[in-house]
């Protein structure tokens, strides 16, 4: 039968587009599911404040009577101005190991963003930066983390036979902690803090964290004004991720680093890994998925980290070495033994020098790709 695609067009198709990827990857020893409210509210105009500045579509691709694949494209309007490129989005790509469904759905975003004044397309990526970003071409076998995305070994060849090219790559490493602070570290770390009048706040409760939540969001439009893409979040952003991140996040996890003024300078979130309990569940708070994760927050030999940022007039000036000698202090009294590092892009030496001091395993790879429309 022929391949057919549909635009996803009320709430059971909806239902179905996110669906579908737990029925794709079901059984995949190294997929962790994402949370299934966490996707409902991405793809929801009323909940994702994303909407405010970005234009999506969504499609199905139908065979044989039965979802074999999706893609979602947008339109960050934010992006178009901030970076002056008439450059659409694609994301939420899955499909089955056929190229005529993966050219039909790619066929399709590209003429809608045609049709919207768009003159290239890049993916896969999500409406904004802190979501699931690049495909998965190195590291199939590793367990992949919360938020970061998985897929199988054949995105890429088909990407590559529909005249994608590669954009940019991000890496990620595996840090194995130590047991006694390398020198070097902890001595920068003393250093900086005394040449720039810089303590660490001891919060031991997640509401002392939460007067910094806005000013830590404000702090990455500055420090991640250069980095690929990027698109400075909203007021409205700001709130909804500070609802969404900062009610549940273990303090002792979170360094932050204030100034002689106690003004932000510094911040690094991390997170006990979430992933095998995310597997246990299926991506389902209820009935009893909630009870997984709460495990999980507790005795877990695995960290994540999520985002790390210096106010950019001290950067170059020793403060990362504050949040990683935080960071180790932290994590050795708690049995934390492995970091993982989520997303960097390979071009960022200055992130990915911070771990010469430790034994950091480079174990996946991460690619966004391009085509151009015009």
């Amino acid at each position: 039968m022929s391949i057919e695609i549909r635009k996803v067009s009320s709430a059971k198709d909806l239902k179905r587009f996110i669906n579908f990827h737990y029925e794709l990857y079901k059984g995949t020893p190294a997929w962790v599911p994402p949370l299934r409210m966490d996707e409902r509210h991405a793809l929801s105009p009323k909940k994702n404040p994303a909407f405010d500045f970005c234009d999506a579509q969504f499609w199905l691709a139908w065979k044989d009577g039965r979802v074999c694949g999706r893609i979602a494209a947008f339109i960050n309007h934010g992006f178009v101005k901030v970076w002056k490129e008439k450059g659409a989005r694609f994301g939420w790509f899955d499909f089955i190991d056929d190229p005529d469904v993966s050219k039909l759905l790619l066929e399709t975003a590209a003429q809608w963003a045609v049709d919207n004044g768009m003159e290239s397309i890049h993916g896969p990526l999500s409406f904004t930066d802190f979501d699931a970003t690049g495909l998965l071409i190195e590291g199939f076998d590793e367990l992949a983390t919360f938020g970061s995305g998985y897929n199988f070994g054949y995105y890429a060849q088909h990407l590559q036979k529909h005249g994608y090219v590669k954009e940019v790559d991000y890496i990620e490493y595996q840090v194995t902690m130590n047991d006694i602070i390398p020198e070097k570290v902890e001595r920068v770390a003393k250093i900086a803090a005394g040449r720039n009048n810089l303590h660490v706040l001891r919060a031991k409760k997640s509401k002392e964290l939460l007067r910094y939540a806005p000013d830590v969001f404000h702090l990455i439009n500055k420090a991640y004004s250069h980095l690929y893409g990027f698109v400075p979040m909203t007021e409205r952003q700001i709130d909804y991720y500070v609802k969404q991140y900062f009610g549940f996040i273990k303090p002792e996890y979170v360094p932050v680093v204030l100034d002689e003024h106690d003004k932000l300078a510094a911040f690094g979130i991390t997170m006990p890994s979430l992933s095998r309990a995310l597997q246990k569940c299926n991506g389902r708070l209820l009935p009893f998925g909630f009870i997984h994760l709460m495990r999980a927050m507790k005795n877990n030999p695995v960290a994540d980290l999520y985002l790390t940022a210096v106010r950019p007039d001290l950067q170059n000036k020793g403060v990362n070495a504050m949040l990683i000698y935080e960071m180790n202090k932290v994590y050795n009294a708690l049995g934390v033994k492995f970091v993982e590092t989520n997303r960097e892009l390979e071009s960022n030496n200055k992130i990915q020098s911070q771990w010469r001091f430790y034994d950091a395993r480079l174990h996946k790879r991460r690619r966004v790709y391009k085509k151009e429309l015009v």
